[in-house]
């Protein structure tokens, strides 16, 4: 199950970026996201991790949460307050992180 579908089913309202660029034309135009949840390994001028970086550095109330199939970044890699969670996910971990993160 994708986690679109996952956030979906919880209740969550969900926005969809093809790449990093678009994610962040999204943040600039709606300042009311709380949560972006983003895959590490991702199109674009930027993978998600430095995406993650962006958000940190211009939106600091935006909750992070990264996630990979492939790899776990480091400690040190990942910005502050994110969280990441691995693939396959664990529906009631991933939801309950939202909940948590999303207020």
């Amino acid at each position: 199950m994708l986690a679109v579908d996952i956030a979906e089913e919880a209740g969550f309202s969900v926005l969809q970026a093809i790449d990093a660029d678009e994610a962040i034309e999204v943040l600039q135009k709606r300042p009311d996201i709380r949560v972006v949840f983003t895959d590490v390994d991702m199109p674009g001028s930027m993978d998600g991790l430095e995406l993650a970086h962006a958000i940190r550095h211009r939106w600091p109330p935006i909750q992070v949460v990264l996630t990979s199939g492939k790899m776990r970044p480091a400690a040190d890699e990942l910005p502050k307050l994110s969280r990441f969670i691995s693939k396959p996910y664990d529906i009631h971990l991933l939801t309950g992180l939202l909940r948590e993160l999303g207020g």
